[in-house]
C-alpha cells in the first residue's frame, strides 16, 4: 500500500467517526442540552444534509488549489468544526458546528479519491479508493464503539475533543506523506462544470442515491429492528453493529478488488446480492442467530457498492474528476438521507418494522435497473464507435 494512502484513510477514520458517533450519544447530548431525543437526532439530518450541500460549496472554493493543499484547509475545517462541537453552549451552536464539519466531508473524500486513484496504476485505482475508505469503515468498527465510550465515561463533549485531535494528527500525515508530485495542479472550475452536461454522469450519481440509499432504508432503524423484532438486549444491539462493521471492512475490500476486474457487471453483481440479502433478512430477522448472520453478510454487500459506485463516477468524468467525486459523495448522504425518510414514512403508514427490508430490497432493485441501462448505453457508444471506425 502506497504510504500516502495511510494518511489518506486515518482521515477518513476520523471524519467516518465524527459522522456516526453523535448517533450512540444522542441521549447523553440530548439530557445535557435539554432537548428530546428526536431533536438530537436531527444532528444526523443536519449533517448529511451538511455534506450534500457543503460538497459542491468547498468544491467551487477549492477548484483552483492544488489537491493536496485543498486536503490541508479541508482538514482544518474539520478540527474547527470538532472544536465547535466540544464547547457548544448550546443546540442551536451544536447543530452549526456539525454542518461546518460535514462541509468538509464530502469534498474530502471527493478530492481525496481523486488522489488516492493518482497514486496507483490504473488497473488499481478502485482497490486505491476502497484503501482510502478503509478508515471509514474501520470508524464504524472501532472510532463509533470507542467514542461512545468516551462519551458515556467523560461527557460527549470528551468525544468532540477527541476527534479533534484525530484531525491534527490527519492534518499531518497529509502534509507529510501526500506529495506534490501527484497532484495535477489547480483546475478550470468553468470547464469542470461542463461534465454535468453529460447524462452518464447523472446516472452515476442516481446509482449512488439508488444503491446506497436502500441500504438506510433498514440501517437507520436496525436498533428497533433488532430489540423488537430479532429480540435483542441493547448489548447485543451493540455487538451486532459490531458484527456489521467488519462485514463492511471486509465489503469494501471485495468490492475494490471486483470493480477493478469487471466494474460494471461487479455492481450489478452486488446490488442483486443486496436486494436477496434484505429479502432474506424479512425472515431471518425473527431469529437473533439467522439475524446477526444475515447482518454480517448484509454488511459485506453494503459497502462492497462503495468502490465501485465512487470509481464510476470518476471514470465518466474524467475532465472533471474533483467536482464529479465530490458531488459523489453528496449523492452517497443524499441517499442516507432519502433512505431514512423512506423508512419512516413506510413506518408511520403503520406497517411493522420487518417490512423495511422489503421496501430495501425494491430500491436495490430499482438501482440494478439503472445500473444496467448505464451499462446498456456504454455498450450502446462502444458500438458505435466501432461503426465509426469501420466506416473508415
Amino acid at each position: 500500500m502506497p504510504i500516502p494512502l495511510l494518511a489518506l484513510a486515518i482521515s477518513a477514520f476520523a471524519i467516518g467517526t465524527t459522522e456516526f458517533v453523535i448517533m450512540g450519544l444522542l441521549p447523553d447530548v440530548a439530557r445535557d442540552l435539554a432537548v428530546s431525543i428526536p431533536s438530537a437526532g436531527f444532528l444526523v439530518t443536519g449533517y448529511a444534509l451538511g455534506v450534500a450541500v457543503g460538497a459542491p460549496l468547498l468544491a467551487v472554493l477549492t477548484a483552483k488549489m492544488p489537491r493536496k493543499l485543498a486536503l490541508q484547509l479541508l482538514m482544518g475545517v474539520f478540527i474547527v468544526g470538532n472544536v465547535l462541537c466540544a464547547v457548544a453552549p448550546g443546540y442551536s451552536m451544536l447543530m452549526i458546528a456539525r454542518v461546518v464539519t460535514s462541509f468538509a466531508h464530502g469534498s474530502f473524500f471527493g478530492i481525496g479519491a481523486v488522489v488516492a486513484a493518482s497514486l496507483v496504476p490504473a488497473e488499481k485505482r478502485a482497490s486505491a479508493i476502497a484503501l482510502m475508505f478503509t478508515g471509514l469503515t474501520l470508524a464504524n468498527v472501532l472510532g463509533v464503539p470507542f467514542g461512545t465510550f468516551i462519551g458515556q465515561e467523560f461527557g460527549w463533549r470528551a468525544t468532540f475533543w477527541v476527534v479533534a485531535v484525530l484531525g491534527v494528527v490527519s492534518l499531518a500525515g497529509v502534509a507529510v506523506l501526500v506529495p506534490n508530485k501527484h497532484d495535477s495542479g489547480p483546475s478550470n472550475f468553468g470547464r469542470e462544470l461542463l461534465v454535468l452536461k453529460e447524462p452518464q454522469v447523472w446516472l452515476a450519481l442516481a446509482m449512488t442515491v439508488l444503491g446506497f440509499g436502500g441500504v438506510f432504508v433498514v440501517f437507520t432503524y436496525i436498533a428497533p429492528i433488532l430489540e423488537q423484532v430479532s429480540g435483542f438486549s441493547p448489548h447485543g444491539v451493540t455487538l451486532v453493529l459490531v458484527l456489521f462493521g467488519v462485514g463492511l471492512t471486509i465489503g469494501n475490500t471485495i468490492g475494490g478488488k471486483l470493480a477493478d476486474r469487471a466494474l460494471m457487471p461487479s455492481l450489478m453483481g452486488i446490488l442483486v446480492a443486496l436486494a436477496i440479502i434484505m429479502a432474506v433478512f424479512a425472515k431471518t430477522s425473527h431469529n437473533q442467530v439467522l439475524a446477526a448472520v444475515t447482518i454480517f453478510i448484509w454488511g459485506i454487500a453494503a459497502f462492497a457498492t462503495v468502490p465501485p459506485l465512487q470509481t464510476r463516477v470518476v471514470e465518466k468524468a474524467k475532465h472533471a474528476p474533483n467536482l464529479a467525486s465530490t458531488l459523489n459523495i453528496g449523492a452517497f448522504n443524499l441517499g442516507n438521507a432519502g433512505g431514512a425518510w423512506l423508512g419512516g414514512v413506510v413506518l408511520q403508514q403503520g406497517h411493522p418494522l420487518d417490512s423495511l427490508p422489503w421496501v430495501a430490497a425494491a430500491v436495490a432493485v430499482v438501482a440494478l435497473g439503472v445500473t444496467w441501462y448505464a451499462a446498456r448505453l456504454d455498450r450502446g457508444g462502444a458500438t458505435a464507435g466501432a461503426g465509426a471506425v469501420d466506416a473508415v
